[in-house]
């Protein structure tokens, strides 16, 4: 599969039974339809992650991505609490894509209920999923 940003392709790394597309030159990162709420579930997040089909498009000035497993555009969308974070969404259902540190910012935002220095999900999403310039 190629990544929608750079159109190169993209690898697959694994964690816990969830197979995630990434992305070696921009560190963007495909989630295919619920592997996000899956993987939420297996990092033991207990915050509620929104019907992202459901949410209303946002507007932005960003490029226009295509949906990595079809050829229609994929819409923008806020996710998680402000500061909201802006992703890519297939229209048809197929996933959602997140740039480099999206990921991080979004479970950060959905990770109630960890206990005082309980970082385990941050710390798992920095390991795997650098972003550029070392950002984690």
């Amino acid at each position: 599969m190629d990544c929608p940003v750079c159109t190169v392709p993209m690898i697959v790394v694994e964690h816990g039974g969830i197979e995630l597309d990434y992305c070696i030159e921009c560190k963007g990162i495909w989630f295919d339809a619920g592997e996000l709420s899956l993987l939420l579930e297996k990092l033991d997040v207990q915050g509620e992650l929104p019907d992202v089909a459901s949410l209303p498009k946002a507007e932005s000035g960003e490029k226009a991505r295509r949906c990595p497993r079809c050829p229609k555009y994929m819409d923008k969308v806020h996710l998680g609490m402000e500061p909201r974070v802006l992703v890519d969404r297939c229209p048809s259902g197929h996933g959602l894509w997140f740039d480099a540190g999206e990921l991080g910012r979004v479970v950060e935002q959905y990770a109630v209920g960890l206990k005082p220095g309980e970082d385990r999900v941050i710390r798992f999403l920095g390991e795997v999923f650098v972003a550029k310039g070392g950002e984690g």
